[in-house]
């Protein structure tokens, strides 16, 4: 039984990471600092077309360093910042996950704890 609630824990953890990694990823990279610019000439769309959707990628521009660029593809918009932003991401995203993970081991307890009290019965207290 408790293998079972451990294996349906790790499966409901694994589930809130894929979702926290790209349902919260522009909120995240906007608080971070990343500017959201939306391709308007066209060496800026061909660029935009080459990005893969839906990831953080690095892009070194001779003379100006490095960038990192997030395609949202839905929205048709890129998000751009440097190496301070992106570094304010990263520290977003494991704040995110240790809040995930606080919830989900009070979720946890909470489930334990009724347990415990059906483990002696409704009239263990009734002596």
């Amino acid at each position: 039984m408790v293998i079972f609630l451990g294996a349906i824990a790790a499966a409901i953890l694994l589930v809130g990471c894929a979702s926290v990694g790209s349902g919260n990823t522009t909120s995240l990279l906007t608080a971070a600092g990343f500017r959201a610019r939306t391709p308007q000439t066209p060496k800026q769309q061909e660029l935009y077309a080459a990005l893969p959707p839906y990831k953080v990628e690095q892009a070194t521009v001779p003379g100006k360093g490095v960038f990192y660029v997030y395609k949202d593809a839905n929205a048709g918009v890129a998000y751009i910042g440097r190496e301070a932003e992106y570094q304010q991401y990263k520290q977003l995203c494991i704040q995110q996950q240790i809040a995930q993970d606080y919830y989900m081991a009070a979720q946890m307890n909470t489930v334990y704890a009724r347990g415990w009290y059906g483990a002696w019965g409704p009239r263990a207290f009734l002596w």
